[in-house]
């Protein structure tokens, strides 16, 4: 909606505009805008964080920082006030939270802060968020109408999808969320891949798909967390993101609500791919709020190929 304008004017157009101007409906762009918003308190929490755990462990027996908790908290209590949200579910809580009176048209899915064990190293960490109608008990190309995520690193950027394409903002010293780029668009190939998971713990065919990405000179980028990892992919164009299935733990380790659903819909609106290996992550339905899956995410070329090795059981004419 912006082509043409100047470097200059191009930064002026913050977020609230840019979904104006963007024709999203009223509900979802105030909606969408709040959530950004307590991008700014997260941010400020992360910064006063003294890396300390809060003494308790998530759902998934996993040792909680002070930080998720207090992250959780404040989302789901603006959630609560904002008028528009119907349901709340996080990956710090144990099921789905009833926040509306009923009649609200939206449910979200949150991952307050993704790589929060990445804090005592200084690494950039993130926030997820998936939006929908109706359940979330369905596929994610049924359900979703919105995602983003939000980048705490050198700078603060978010970006989002509305289904009307991918667009970068970065917060400013003034507090506005300004247009950075738009209509953000894969390349159909890309030079660097992020494996996630144990190398001892992949599976043949998974091993030998990353064996061809080596050969075929691609960089690992791999910083452990999901967000500055996808982050890179998007901001550079292309490549590839994965955490497959293991021998031990087949249906990998990252969820499919609170981190694949949401970043699935943002790739495949940069016009990339998701897949668990076999299926389009948005094609998987969601049976419960726990629910894990494999993923190659990032161009549609390595996704393809990705799915190509994965196909082949016993033979060993494998893709070139």
């Amino acid at each position: 909606m912006v082509d043409g304008i100047n470097n200059h004017t191009r930064f002026i157009v913050d977020l609230r505009r840019h979904m104006w101007m963007s024709g999203i409906e009223v509900e979802l762009r105030r909606l969408i805008w709040q959530i950004a918003v307590v991008g700014k308190y997260i941010s400020a929490k992360i910064h006063e964080s003294n890396r300390k755990l809060a003494g308790f462990k998530n759902v998934y027996g996993e040792d909680q920082l002070a930080l998720d908790r207090i992250s959780d908290d404040i989302l789901k209590n603006m959630l609560r006030n904002s008028g528009f949200v119907r349901e709340y579910a996080s990956e710090e809580q144990k099921d789905i939270v009833n926040i509306g009176q009923g009649q609200e048209q939206y449910i979200v899915t949150a991952d307050p802060v993704d790589g929060s064990s990445l804090v005592d190293t200084n690494l950039a960490i993130g926030t997820i968020i998936g939006i929908h109608r109706n359940s979330i008990f369905d596929c994610g190309k049924n359900s979703m109408v919105a995602a983003l995520y939000i980048t705490y690193g050198p700078l603060i950027t978010m970006i989002y999808s509305a289904g009307k394409g991918v667009h970068e903002f970065v917060l400013d010293r003034e507090g506005e969320y300004v247009l950075s780029e738009e209509n953000i668009r894969l390349n159909e190939r890309g030079s660097i891949f992020s494996p996630g998971g144990l190398r001892k713990d992949w599976t043949d065919n998974h091993h030998r798909y990353i064996d061809k990405l080596e050969a075929d000179g691609y960089k690992l980028r791999y910083s452990g967390g999901f967000v500055p990892d996808i982050n890179q992919v998007i901001i550079k164009r292309g490549g590839l993101f994965t955490y497959p299935a293991l021998k031990k733990s087949p249906q990998g380790k990252l969820r499919l609500l609170f981190e694949l659903q949401p970043m699935a819909f943002i790739v495949e609106q940069a016009g990339g791919m998701a897949t668990d290996g076999k299926d389009d992550i948005l094609s998987l339905k969601v049976n419960s709020v726990n629910q894990r899956s494999p993923i190659y995410i990032g161009s549609r070329a390595e996704v393809t190929m990705a799915k190509e090795f994965l196909r082949e059981r016993c033979s060993n004419d494998l893709p070139e």
